[in-house]
């Protein structure tokens, strides 16, 4: 068998996903968004209906924030991970990525437990202040239930690239009478960069998409996950809900292939 065969058999399961998981699917998806309408404006209602576009950019918002959030907690606690050793921490590490392990609806179910109408927040502050605080159905209970899922992720990726920085490049930059707060800022976070990007595209795109814990909590805002059930279970408009989801993975597309552009492929490693 010559090495061209051979290469060729091995691209046939790749091509075969690629059909059946990313082809498929998604010719079907726009084919369908022209099903009541044989033109393109579907896709322009969604810009231009008051719905459409509020949950849109409702959902870019929380995304936004979430990963930026996401980015600075993660962070923090990743680079003190990384650089410390103290007993238990392999026991915090755990613990801190326990969430990976739950799915949406069950942390949906856990931000109701801490601030929903007889949550945790709640009662204590109806015994602090006399009133009780709720915001589990609003955004920044969907906000809560993004960044616990979402944390987890960007922990590790910061965390594995932390302990890949080369130590000597800090060292030099204290030898020549940089401060902490410089070696911070001008050594060690610009090393972190690819990991940062990449982690930062998975945490937006994870957002933008998560259904499971907008399903349990979205009870009076819209984000768009749940108006593209909405539009397919209850209105059985299948336009809409194939052209929403076309936009909605056109988003995410974009910001992965971003992030693959301007981020790079490793950090500065030790030698």
């Amino acid at each position: 068998m010559t090495v061209r065969r051979f290469n060729i058999l091995l691209a046939l399961p790749l091509g075969a996903i690629v059909a059946a998981f990313f082809l498929l699917p998604m010719g079907i998806l726009f084919l369908q968004s022209f099903v009541t309408r044989q033109d393109t404006s579907t896709y322009f209602a969604i810009l231009t209906t008051p719905r459409y576009l509020s949950s849109l950019l409702a959902t870019l918002a929380l995304a936004i924030v979430t990963t930026l959030l996401t980015l600075a907690l993660s962070t923090t606690v990743g680079l003190l991970l990384a650089r410390q050793r103290f007993p238990g921490r392999s026991v915090l590490i755990a613990l801190m990525t326990f969430p990976l392990a739950f799915p949406g609806v069950v942390v949906g179910f856990m931000v109701i437990l801490l601030a929903g109408r007889q949550g945790l927040v709640g009662e204590i502050t109806r015994m602090v202040t006399g009133d009780k605080i709720v915001f589990a159905y609003s955004m920044t209970g969907l906000l809560v239930g993004y960044l616990y899922f979402s944390i987890p992720r960007v922990l590790l990726t910061v965390m594995a690239a932390a302990e890949k920085l080369d130590p000597a490049l800090e060292d030099a930059a204290r030898s020549l009478g940089a401060s902490p707060v410089h070696v911070l800022a001008d050594v060690v976070l610009p090393a972190l960069k690819p990991a940062f990007i990449a982690s930062g595209a998975i945490c937006f795109a994870t957002a933008m998409g998560a259904f499971g814990t907008a399903f349990t909590l979205a009870t009076k805002i819209d984000v768009l996950p749940m108006v593209i059930y909405t539009e397919f279970t209850l209105n059985a408009n299948v336009a809409m809900a194939a052209a929403l989801s076309i936009f909605l993975g056109a988003i995410t597309w974009v910001a992965l292939t971003l992030a693959r552009t301007f981020g790079g492929t490793g950090v500065a490693a030790a030698g």
